[in-house]
């Protein structure tokens, strides 16, 4: 078997390079990869470089996180998996003995080992990879690979909802209805939630989102979102208990501290990649301000949301590529014309 991978050469520029195969520990599955989402983090890496770049210039950077497929050797240790199986895989290894760790929120260890990040910039955009046997997990039964390789930012909408405390009789406005935006929609659906109203600016993701179950959608270009949402025929005296930014704009944060209710929570989701000035005497009420980091512990509950229909992930994906034209998908994902077609796009590695 031979081995190869994406390796971002210098930003918007990848070249698949031919690597060795690589030996799994006696922890560890070698899994032939199928499928690999493109993160919007992955995008953003593809365009500028990494969010932290390496400390050694000859260091080579991979991208992919999100990604499933199949095993085909296992380590001496490996009890859970055989050769055969399909597989996906939670992309962050904690190091297990921080105090974060100890707690159970092992997504905020300061030495996890995330893919496609410091140290080692490992990709998932590659024929053939290892990873633990204790961040792997088995696709179930009438789950796709591509289905599969979506449960990470799934994930992360589900992580999101459930810090949020979605569910039956909250007022939710979700700002962005990217691939996040709608995956914290489905997520608040599957913990019972159902008035819940997304805003954006494309139209075509909002025409998803109310397939999705939203259940009403506003479009930013063509109405006043925060009068909209402020006026009394919608949420009455009380407005809005849970606002999720997903859009990671300071416009769209803005916005959210307009609208949130007293006593209401703001849900950060969106990466806020510039410092955002809020307005406090909007929300001296006791809003409260809570950020979201991935997910915790969130994996096993979103493979079932899936694999039982509660989550839609598949009628996200509106552009799949071959491995050999992964230059080509991430040149479209940032085409400002182009990437507006984009709600999801998926690499296809192998059969």
């Amino acid at each position: 078997m031979k081995n190869s991978e994406a390796i971002l050469v210098t930003p918007k520029h990848f070249e698949i390079q031919e690597c060795p195969m690589p030996e799994p520990k006696d922890n560890e599955i070698l899994m032939k990869v199928e499928y690999v989402g493109m993160c919007g983090s992955d995008i953003h890496g593809f365009e500028f470089g990494p969010f932290i770049p390496p400390k050694d210039p000859n260091q080579k950077i991979g991208l992919g996180h999100e990604v499933a497929g199949e095993v085909v050797k296992v380590g001496a240790k490996v009890t859970k998996f055989k050769p055969g199986d399909k597989v996906l895989i939670e992309p962050g290894v904690p190091d297990d003995s921080c105090e974060y760790c100890r707690e159970g929120r092992y997504n905020i260890c300061p030495a996890v080992d995330f893919m496609a990040t410091q140290p080692n910039y490992k990709g998932a955009l590659c024929q053939y990879m290892t990873h633990p046997e204790e961040w792997t997990y088995h696709v179930p039964e009438g789950m796709t690979t591509m289905e599969a390789a979506l449960v990470e930012p799934a994930a992360v909408g589900m992580h999101a909802a459930i810090l949020g405390e979605a569910r039956l009789g909250k007022s939710i406005v979700i700002l962005g209805a990217g691939t996040i935006g709608l995956m914290v929609l489905q997520a608040c659906l599957s913990l019972g939630a159902t008035d819940i109203t997304v805003v954006d600016v494309m139209q075509k993701r909002l025409d998803l989102a109310l397939k999705l179950g939203a259940k009403r959608v506003i479009n930013g270009k063509e109405q006043n979102t925060v009068e909209v949402l402020r006026s009394k025929e919608l949420y009455g005296d009380h407005g809005v208990e849970l606002v999720f930014e997903c859009a990671g704009a300071v416009f769209t944060a803005q916005q959210a501290v307009e609208i949130v209710s007293r006593g209401g929570k703001i849900m950060m989701v969106g990466t806020q990649s510039n410092p955002v000035p809020i307005n406090f005497l909007k929300i001296n009420r006791e809003v409260t301000i809570q950020t979201s980091f991935r997910y915790c512990n969130n994996y096993p509950q979103t493979i079932e949301a899936i694999a039982t229909g509660k989550f839609n992930v598949k009628d996200m994906v509106t552009h799949v590529y071959d491995y050999k034209d992964v230059q080509k998908a991430f040149e479209e994902a940032i085409d400002p014309v182009k990437k507006c077609d984009m709600i999801k796009g998926v690499v296809k590695v192998a059969e």
